[in-house]
């Protein structure tokens, strides 16, 4: 399906404020100097602006014209679809701390609908200009974890701008459709702590994520526990 324009534009915009093109006050273009460069309508333009003013990526002042919102030093991911969890890989760094390894684990291999207790599993935190903001591990069926063994991403202490995911899907025989996601506060488990740098038992926000294909058969099962101080979880919905 052909993105409208206006997303286009907007995702434009939302990709320079990430990059710091509009930083310390600096005013975003008008709608006209916007119409002119894009080659599209003054509709569009204010369809975009009002997508980013809900989302609170930019504010408007009166007189004055649009500018991004200050950063707070925290991680921000918009989340709509299976592409945006796989996109954590443009701005994101994955660092190994458990490498994958075959292990029994009764509770994540029942979440996963095997007919056996061995799986693979591989623990990392994720890092936002060099700060550590999450802690995951991720459970995959054998068949699945055989497959990227021997990747040199899941190694221990590999670094790379990879996501579980994304090393995974090009070995399966059907695409990555689902997430089923839940989120809750947790205390912060030893391993997790360690990883981001806080004190065991910290309040976390706990998501755990269960991917499945078209078949609805789960690939992989991720929970991550994230930092508050370091993370801003957003999800738009709209109504169809």
């Amino acid at each position: 399906m052909t993105e409208p324009s206006y997303a286009r534009l907007s995702r434009r915009l939302r990709e320079d404020i990430e990059a710091g093109v509009y930083r310390e006050g600096i005013r975003l273009p008008t709608e006209a100097e916007l119409t002119e460069q894009h080659g599209v309508s003054r509709q569009t333009v204010r369809r975009a602006f009002q997508d980013l003013v809900a989302d609170g990526i930019v504010y408007r002042v009166p007189g004055r014209g649009t500018f991004a919102r200050e950063s707070t030093g925290r991680y921000l991911r918009q989340l709509g679809s299976i592409e945006d969890l796989m996109n954590l890989s443009t701005d994101t760094m994955m660092e190994i701390v458990t490498p994958l390894r075959r292990q029994v684990d009764i509770e994540a291999a029942s979440r996963l609908r095997l007919d056996t207790d061995l799986l693979y599993t591989v623990s990392f935190r994720r890092l936002y200009d060099v700060v550590p903001f999450v802690f995951t591990t991720v459970y995959l069926p054998e068949s699945v974890g055989r497959a990227v063994l021997e990747a040199p991403e899941v190694a221990a202490g590999a670094s790379s701008t990879y996501t579980m995911i994304g090393l995974v899907e090009p070995h399966l025989d059907l695409p990555i459709v689902q997430a089923d996601q839940s989120i809750t506060v947790a205390a912060a488990p030893a391993a997790a702590a360690a990883a981001v740098g806080c004190e065991p038992g910290h309040p976390m926000l706990r998501v755990d994520r269960l991917y499945s294909n078209e078949r609805e058969e789960p690939t992989e099962l991720a929970i991550s526990y994230f930092l508050p101080e370091h993370y801003t979880y957003r999800v738009t919905l709209r109504r169809r």
